[in-house]
């Protein structure tokens, strides 16, 4: 903040205009000074003094939420001696609140929960807190809201407060957990049927039972297991309470996760959920949809609960199979919410049986399946009054994605070919509605691919049936036939007699706006799958591609009949590629010209990107098998195409989506032909570089690095190579180097290392012989900190790519030079790569990169272990002992043993290990 601490007037004033100005600059305003506020060292004492003062709701919650913030994020900024009086505060405040509004007694009481974890001095808080509060009734409220909060807060992404601390936390919770139950106990028998106080006691106790630390023997015989039972039991329980009674059964229930160690818990459990049967029916018949969705989601925990049981002795005692009946009961809903909240748990059961492997299990569990399936065929149809195709976007269309995808996971039970059969014999035998046909369709092709399709007269009678379907069925019928069809491609490839009555049957579909894109789907199938079969047919795929926009079809759908068209394409003989390459590309080279015309004639620039992606995914999917030394057919038509797609390029240089796509365009056509774009290399990268230097498009890098891929290890582009990423590398430096570049720029970062890791894949001494490489090396030790997905996965490959090559000998000639080179790149910068690297497993990445900085260390270690020893033990000397709070991060024998592990590892994974844990130190 400028100008030091701000007036409580001005600060009121800025809270007044976040809520209330009606003009939306103003809010916006406010907003920002306020985040300004929030982040400076002035936000303690002004909260604290709005908290005093008490003037409004809205100002108390500022205040509330900003003390919560501070504590999360920025409790390093007081020093430790101020620690007790800001929890002294604090308990002040949320005492004085307590009656002003829930959300701040919430906020409040999760700023006391952060400091509790944080505070090492505070010890036994969970004891002090109920000491200081148990005997007042208009306090229980905010202490058990408090003692909700703290476990939930245990494991915070917010909170660093390291694993020591946490483990220690965890053991005092747990000591203390019984008292909690007491006093929870306690206020229900004190305050009686009070809806809101029970509510609180719920989820005050399901938030201990999230924890994993009460004690399961107590709490079996516990008065509270027998009040939440006695509330999901009855009839008039309210919506509120009913929902947080649920919440704290499924909390339960997920907490004895194994069953075998708190048997008498799971027994209450088991007994005390099968008696809510007859309170799911009165749901049902009172058709309140809340409490039903709830009963399904404690059916459905039960079962994910005792999953293990069911499966190794099903029938006999907590693996009863009543617990899939009430399953299944509640799949018979009319409603398909209803049925979708049990889907996890039929995919983990399926995935059990699949594992194990039993014949005896299988037909056990089968019936429950075929029960099931038929459940979702039923909850697939479409309102019978639906007019047109079925929605594929919208929440139904969605259930029926994911029917789809449990139908695929679950059929091995039942058998593919017995469903498919029983399916179409429900077609074939009787004359249901349209909405059921449709449906069954559906499902069919959910499971089409997993039938064998060897000599399979039901499968070739069902595509016979289909492509005769008349016109006047369904739109949805037609629509869904259409969708099976496409997944019976390997059926048509097995008889190729039916390739014309299909193709027609598609065509057919493909010239009525609502099927195209279905058809078109279809089509694409068949090309893929039938590729030889289709050659004959190619140029009916030709006429098609031409007057591709007079079908009404999706840009997906469009695409994927030109990418079908190009694997049909490569089938082709040789001689006759290059004509019919020329003539597929024709459409869209023709409407990039026209845009270019009407661009120098009028000024205006229409978007290209259309035309570039069809190309693209042309090029991409012509891939014919060319012996060595033959010329490659796409080879000229490629050159042909250049000059326009480099026209484009200049055209629209400034816009990164179109560049974009010029980029993958071009880097499609020079992998189609490999070393046959030799011609292109130099104009490409000097226009390449041109544009760079001005729009620096991080997809310029990503083409570099498919360049150095194809040319890396042509000894005469070596040095054209190496000038080009010379070149491209300045501007990247440039806006890296700005403020917070790193982090602005993740694509560039992700771009550039690829580029340099191509470098090392296929020319090494070239790249660690220039000037730029200690430049790269530079920038890649300070990217090692980004917490971005790709762009860390590309910086860690690099150096260890990089490292690699000094370690690999494969015998080349110039292993020597490289471990030379590798040698002093690492005396330059491995204290400061391994430093570097620890520091950032610790505090800045996400705990998946860990297994790339493992990979890293190893070559380093691999390398030269004496001097990596000596690195790493520098490095840890580095990093805190303690936190903010005055808890022990890490213990010198927790350093030493990290060290040895490492050091001693044989294998990369063993470093990966021993990483997780030593890092889970400082999260």
């Amino acid at each position: 903040m400028e100008g030091g601490k701000p007036s409580l007037a001005l600060v009121y004033q800025a809270v007044q205009a976040l809520y209330h100005d009606p003009d939306p600059a103003g809010k916006e305003r406010a907003s920002l000074w306020l985040g300004e506020l929030q982040r400076s060292m002035y936000a303690w004492e002004v909260s604290d003094q709005l908290l005093q003062l008490k003037q409004d709701v809205e100002s108390c919650y500022f205040a509330a939420q900003t003390m919560k913030m501070k504590i999360q994020t920025s409790f390093y900024e007081l020093p430790p001696e101020t620690h007790n009086a800001l929890r002294d505060s604090l308990l002040t405040h949320i005492q004085n609140l307590k009656d002003l509004s829930p959300i701040i007694v919430t906020q409040l009481a999760l700023a006391i929960a952060d400091l509790a974890l944080q505070m090492a001095s505070w010890k036994g808080c969970v004891h002090t807190l109920i000491e200081k509060y148990n005997n007042d009734i208009s306090s229980m409220p905010f202490l058990i809201e408090i003692l909700t909060v703290l476990p939930e807060e245990v494991h915070s992404r917010s909170l660093r407060i390291g694993a020591n601390r946490r483990t220690e936390i965890i053991e005092d919770l747990a000591y203390y957990s019984s008292t909690v139950v007491t006093l929870l106990t306690t206020c229900v028998e004190k305050t009686g049927n009070d809806e809101k106080m029970l509510i609180k006691v719920f989820r005050c106790l399901g938030s201990w039972f999230n924890l994993g630390v009460l004690d399961s023997n107590f709490m079996a015989s516990n008065q509270l297991l027998m009040v939440l039972f006695q509330v999901l039991q009855r009839d008039e329980t309210s919506t509120n309470l009913h929902e947080a009674s649920s919440d704290c059964v499924c909390s339960a229930l997920y907490a004895i996760e194994n069953v075998d160690t708190n048997v008498a818990l799971a027994l209450q459990l088991f007994q005390g959920v099968l008696t809510l049967e007859t309170a799911y029916h009165m749901a049902v018949a009172r058709e309140d949809l809340d409490k039903v969705l709830n009963y399904c989601r404690i059916f459905t925990e039960l079962c994910e609960t005792f999953l293990e049981t069911t499966v190794r002795t099903p029938g006999q005692g907590m693996g009863d199979l009543r617990t899939l009946e009430l399953l299944l009961i509640c799949a018979g809903h009319p409603q398909y919410e209803v049925v979708e909240i049990s889907f996890n748990f039929w995919y983990r059961l399926g995935e059990h049986l699949y594992k194990i492997n039993d014949p005896t299990l299988h037909a056990i569990f089968r019936p429950y399946i075929q029960r099931l399936l038929h459940c979702l065929a039923r909850h697939c149809q479409l309102d019978p009054d639906h007019e047109g195709i079925p929605e594929d976007t919208d929440d139904f269309g969605e259930f029926r994605m994911r029917v789809s995808d449990l139908v695929k996971d679950v059929i091995f039970l039942v058998g593919s070919m017995e469903c498919f059969a029983q399916l179409y014999s429900t077609l074939k035998d009787g004359n249901p509605p349209w909405e059921v046909t449709e449906a069954v369709l559906f499902i069919m092709a959910s499971i089409a691919k997993s039938v064998d399709p060897e000599n399979n007269p039901t499968l070739t009678e069902v595509l016979q049936q289909i492509v005769l379907l008349p016109e006047s069925v369904h739109m949805a019928v037609r629509y869904t036939s259409i969708e099976l069809v496409g997944e019976m491609s390997e059926v048509v490839d097995r008889n190729p007699r039916f390739l014309d009555s299909v193709l027609n049957y598609l065509m057919k579909g493909l010239r009525e706006k609502p099927l195209a894109s279905a058809a078109a789907k279809a089509i694409h199938n068949i090309c893929s799958v039938c590729r030889d079969h289709m050659a004959q047919h190619f140029h009916g795929l030709l006429d098609i591609a031409r007057s591709l926009d007079s079908f009404a079809l999706s840009t997906e759908a469009a695409v994927g009949l030109l990418k079908g068209t190009a694997l049909v394409l490569a089938r082709l003989p040789l001689e006759k590629i290059a004509e019919c390459l020329s003539d597929l590309c024709a459409v869209q080279v023709m409407a990039l010209k026209k845009l270019l015309t009407e661009q120098s004639t009028n000024g205006k620039s229409a978007d290209p990107t259309v035309w570039l992606d069809r190309l693209a995914v042309i090029f991409r999917h012509t891939n014919p098998i060319v012996e060595n030394g033959q010329t490659h057919p796409c080879q000229k038509v490629i050159q042909e195409i250049w000059p326009v797609l480099s026209e484009t390029l200049n055209t629209h240089q400034a816009d990164n989506r179109i560049v974009e796509r010029c980029c993958r365009c071009l880097r499609f056509a020079v992998r189609c032909v490999g070393k046959g774009s030799a011609s292109l290399l130099q104009p490409l990268v000097t226009q390449m570089v041109g544009v760079y230097q001005v729009y620096p498009h991080s997809c310029f890098l990503y083409l570099g690095s498919i360049l150095v891929d194809e040319y890396g290890m042509e000894e005469g582009c070596r040095q054209g190579l190496l000038d080009m990423l010379q070149a491209l590398c300045m501007p990247t430096f440039q806006l890296l180097e700005q403020p917070n570049g790193l982090r602005n720029h993740p694509d560039t970062v992700d771009d550039l290392f690829r580029l340099a890791t191509r470098f090392v894949q296929r020319s090494p001494v070239t790249l660690l012989s220039s000037s730029i490489i200690i430049h790269i090396i530079q920038c890649a030790i300070a990217a090692t900190s980004l917490d971005h997905r790709d762009a860390n996965c590309s910086v860690m490959k690099f150096v260890r790519d990089l490292i690699h090559t000094g370690v690999a000998n494969d015998h080349e000639e110039d292993f020597e030079v490289r471990k030379r080179l590798i040698g002093q790149a690492m005396e330059q910068h491995g204290q400061q790569l391994v430093t570097q690297l620890m520091h950032s497993c610790c505090f800045c990445l996400p705990p998946y990169t860990l297994p790339d900085v493992a990979e890293v260390l190893w070559e380093v270690m691999v390398f030269d272990r004496p001097t990596f020893c000596r690195w790493l033990e520098s490095a840890l000397k580095g990093l805190p002992k303690e936190t903010s709070g005055g808890a022990v991060t890490v213990t010198h024998k927790q350093l030493t043993d990290f060290h040895k592990q490492v050091t001693s590892a044989e294998e990369c994974k063993q470093v990966c290990w021993a990483i997780r844990e030593f890092t889970r130190l400082f999260r």
